[in-house]
């Protein structure tokens, strides 16, 4: 095929409906966009088709040769249809369309470590940087429930900086069915929470854990909270009242992988 001028291309006009919620879902793909992660997305295997412009050297185009020598196709692109597919406003390319990477619930193995569990999480850049952190804490797992913003969406898929590729995500459904089934695991369920009952770093821990994150202005919801065994705060040392979700689930989940030894 050669080179594709048109944003009404066929397979380019399949590739913007990945760039909506609806779009993604239907499909069950979504867009990666920058040689580092499209890199990534090649590692994990879920690439179906790349978008590049040939004018664009470095290391955006080793990338697309790389996934030109895996089988993944690779289709050239002017850079006025590349910036109609990239979400960023100078974008690097190349974009890739993938495959969704969720898992099932109960494909996230507590033994493995900390389960965090994200509800009616509405920032994507919070999502992501979770998710990201859930990454290099070590966790077993993210739960993200079926009211917090999309996980594929382009913000979230950037701020995980290729953790989506890395750890198990499972999208959920209401909050009392995850906290039965990974109860029912074994796991104990603790709830973060500004006025937690206990200081993360003194909280007893032992055994399987899941850790449960509620929306970034109101916190766990009570009926929520109630499902749990326990609560624990993040101790505010300095003059500072609140972290916000990102930074506040970083120390949680590093600090509760720290005293917790992975399966």
């Amino acid at each position: 095929m050669g080179l594709i001028t048109s944003p009404r291309n066929a397979r380019v006009a399949r590739a913007l409906a990945l760039r909506t919620r609806a779009g993604r879902r239907e499909a069950g793909r979504f867009l990666v966009e920058g040689p580092a992660a499209v890199r990534e997305a090649l590692g994990a295997g879920v690439v179906t088709e790349v978008f590049r412009d040939p004018g664009v050297a470095g290391d955006a185009g080793s990338v697309a040769s790389e996934a030109a020598r895996t089988g993944v196709p690779v289709l050239d692109v002017t850079s006025r249809v590349l910036d109609r597919l990239a979400a960023t406003v100078s974008p690097r390319g190349p974009v890739a369309v993938c495959d969704r990477v969720d898992v099932a619930l109960d494909g996230i193995e507590p033994a493995r470590g900390v389960v965090c569990v994200l509800i009616e999480i509405r920032d994507p850049g919070n999502l992501g940087a979770v998710i990201r952190s859930a990454d290099a804490a070590g966790a077993a797992g993210v739960v993200v429930s079926g009211t917090s913003v999309d996980v594929y969406n382009e913000k979230v898929v950037r701020a995980s900086a290729g953790s989506l590729f890395h750890v198990p995500i499972a999208r959920c459904g209401p909050v009392a069915e995850v906290a039965g089934s990974l109860r029912g695991r074994g796991c104990t369920l603790l709830a973060a929470a500004a006025d937690g009952e206990a200081d993360v770093y003194e909280a007893h821990v032992a055994g399987p854990v899941a850790v449960f994150f509620g929306n970034e202005a109101r916190g766990l919801a009570p009926e929520a909270r109630a499902l749990m065994d326990a609560s624990v705060r993040v101790p505010m040392r300095g003059g500072a009242e609140s972290l916000n979700l990102a930074a506040a689930a970083a120390v949680v989940l590093f600090e509760l992988g720290r005293r917790r030894p992975r399966g």
